[in-house]
């Protein structure tokens, strides 16, 4: 019905990933190689066609659309005062940043994790404060300990969170969300929850909003969403930001409307309201897709390249691949594959914590270009072991 198999050309169309010398493959940033779903094809085409692309409202039928998705697909009930339209996530956690926390003040985040999440405390003049993540046996975890010593400062005001978290591919169970959201209470820290990816988790996972956990978490939480991950839409500029705190809310919506990145564009309204209400079909067959993708890198890395590591994840659809054994400078590691092979994949540093000895890769592309990139990262990896002796 779908064909993820097709081999998608994107040079030359001003793709941020694939802007790459021709002779090279991108499997880096976190966009799919798949063209989207007809349903949505055929809504934007129906609003090209109207031949007028003034400025544009947001409807009910987006607020509709994006609690209704939510309640059907994750069973929690969002009331649609909470939600605020917004540009994008990344928009959304900048402008959240600026207005709910004073300059120099301490931003906490959990390492590894998202790299634009430090752009966006450090260009703001906040102070970014992180707790690592514990790395055991290719499985990630939270010291909490650490945690909470972090958020006891009294210097911390607001926790940026990642659910399910990017790029160890984690997805949080309820008990642990509980915990945090507690101490956050506690220790008087507001929540942001960047939960973007919450629609790609994988067979026998489920994602809990972090606002569904309990009444008083939701009062102290601010979570993004959006269709961009999930369906491929990035180009659209669209998300939503959940606030259940009026008072909050009031907050974050004067914090948008002050930057301007509370308008949408013509298309990203009737994108996102299409591939809510009729994407899910589509969705479904990515997920099965994209998990063929996931066991064949593994088996793959397995067999071929054994010293390499394949973390175990629990959703999105980049794998998080621990170079250890070979080298602990994923930098130049990452920039030696490309340079020898073409290969172009994200070097685990920039995500901090212990992402130095990682590179991150990204598997939502037809199988042929999964397998090629396969084996140039065999090649890269086989050509860096002989420079090193060399």
């Amino acid at each position: 019905m779908f064909d993820f198999d097709k081999m998608t050309n994107r040079l030359g169309t001003n793709s941020y990933k694939w802007d790459i010398n021709s002779n090279e493959l991108a499997l880096w940033v976190a966009d799919m190689d798949f063209e989207i779903s007809p349903v949505i094809v055929e809504a934007l085409q129906k609003r090209l066609d109207h031949k007028i692309l003034g400025y544009t409202m947001v409807p009910d039928t987006y607020y509709n659309a994006v609690a209704e998705w939510w309640r059907r697909r994750h069973q929690f009930q969002i009331q649609q005062e909470w939600i605020m339209f917004c540009t994008g996530v990344v928009p959304a956690i900048s402008s959240i940043v600026r207005k709910m926390t004073k300059v120099n003040e301490k931003v906490l985040v959990l390492a590894p994790v998202y790299n634009i999440f430090y752009n966006s405390i450090v260009n703001n003049q906040r102070k970014v404060l992180t707790s690592e993540l514990v790395y055991k046996d290719q499985r990630y975890s939270i010291d909490f300990t650490d945690l909470e010593e972090k958020l006891a400062d009294p210097e911390t005001t607001l926790l940026i969170f990642c659910n399910p978290h990017n790029p160890v591919g984690k997805v949080w169970d309820k008990q642990t969300l509980e915990t945090i959201g507690n101490l956050c209470i506690k220790h008087h820290v507001l929540i942001l929850s960047d939960e973007i990816h919450c629609d790609l988790t994988h067979p026998g996972y489920r994602y809990t909003p972090f606002a569904s956990v309990s009444e008083e978490i939701a009062l102290n939480s601010i979570t993004c969403v959006a269709p961009t991950k999930t369906f491929n839409l990035a180009g659209l500029q669209t998300s939503s930001i959940i606030v259940p705190n009026p008072k909050l809310r009031a907050l974050v919506n004067r914090g948008i409307n002050t930057d301007e990145v509370a308008e949408p564009n013509a298309f990203a309204i009737e994108g996102a309201i299409s591939a809510f209400t009729e994407g899910e079909p589509w969705l479904d067959a990515l997920l099965e897709y994209l998990m063929g993708n996931k066991q064949w890198i593994e088996y793959f890395i397995a067999t071929e390249l054994p010293e390499l590591k394949v973390i175990h994840s629990e959703a999105t659809y980049l794998a998080w691949i621990d170079c250890t054994a070979v080298t602990n400078d994923s930098k130049a590691l990452g920039e030696f594959i490309r340079r020898e092979t073409g290969l172009y994949i994200s070097e685990g540093a920039i995500f901090g914590g212990n992402g130095q000895g990682f590179i991150r890769m990204n598997y939502a592309c037809p199988k042929t270009r999964l397998e090629d990139g396969l084996q140039r990262l065999k090649r890269g990896i086989e050509i860096f072991h002989k420079a090193k002796k060399g």
